[in-house]
């Protein structure tokens, strides 16, 4: 069967491509989200957090014999961690100055992080394999869907509607946004605001690095993998909004799939499509689809 003189089964194989990759955009550009949100720290260094989460899992392994489904809670605590002590000793000193001083700051951190990894492990990359019970694939007829890939599509859904509920519609949502507004009357009531900070980045540097938990069997461990997605998350983020969860994930998934489809019918186009979807958004909205003008 064809579609435009295309294959049905080239259309749909990299139309899920497509869902895989807007689910990893909709997972790190989430974490930026919260972070810039609720913070205002414009977080260069989630890019090189998505690449330690991947870089714990394999370590876990191959020098604990730690399996995949551990890691999926271990790395991002590890991860978490390492972003609550760079908050509490670094990010906590600039957050009345302008946000270029957090990019920086930020930027400087993922650079040194990924030269430290690239000294230690190279830079070509090294595999780490499905787990057992994920192996394999369903025939769906008109295309093969790998198990892993249904998992990663899943669950990337699942993580990110539940942090849009934790942020938007519980009580320690609301607690959040209002320390970022007010904190001293926040302060006032007997919350800790300084912890609760903290921890938010920590959440963020948490959902990156559970990314790269499950980036980490599909796309080789390589101290490069977080610099080579970055700048579009970062123009994930843009065009949905800076600090617009709700924004963040649907134009995660959204672009994804325009990504794949753009493969499908102007290859020479795909690496550069985002960008002209950005500009585009821009010119139309420059608060991006789902943010909110000052």
């Amino acid at each position: 069967m064809e579609i435009l003189g295309i294959s049905s089964q080239a259309l749909f194989g990299q139309v899920l491509i497509g869902f895989i990759n807007g689910a990893f955009y909709a997972m790190l550009s989430l974490g930026l989200a919260v972070i810039f949100g609720l913070l205002n720290i414009v977080n260069f260094a989630h890019g090189a957090q998505y690449m330690l989460g991947a870089f714990v899992t394999w370590m876990l392994l191959n020098y604990l014999g730690i399996n995949y489904w551990l890691a999926l809670v271990l790395a991002p605590v590890c991860v978490g961690l390492f972003g609550a002590m760079l908050e509490r000793t670094m990010l906590q000193r600039i957050y009345k100055l302008d946000h270029i001083y957090g990019l920086l700051l930020t930027f400087g951190v993922a650079l040194l992080l990924e030269g430290g990894f690239r000294q230690q492990f190279g830079v070509s990359g090294m595999p780490y394999a499905i787990p057992r019970e994920l192996q394999g694939g369903q025939n769906l007829g008109f295309m093969f869907l790998p198990n892993y890939r249904a998992w990663v599509i899943v669950a990337s859904v699942v993580v990110c509607a539940s942090t849009w509920f934790l942020i938007e519609k519980t009580r320690l949502g609301s607690y959040l946004r209002a320390a970022t507004e007010n904190p001293k009357l926040v302060q006032a009531f007997g919350v800790n605001v300084p912890m609760m900070i903290t921890l938010t980045y920590a959440f963020g540097a948490g959902l990156s690095a559970l990314a790269g938990v499950m980036a980490a069997p599909i796309y080789q461990v390589s101290p490069v993998m977080g610099s080579n997605i970055i700048i579009v998350v970062f123009a994930v983020v843009v065009i949905g909004g800076m600090g617009s969860i709700s924004g963040a994930i649907v134009s995660g998934f959204a672009l994804g799939l325009i990504e794949g489809l753009t493969k499908v019918f102007y290859p020479e186009a795909s690496s550069t499509v985002i960008f002209v979807v950005m500009a585009i958004v821009l010119l139309v909205k420059p608060a991006g689809l789902f943010g909110r003008t000052a």
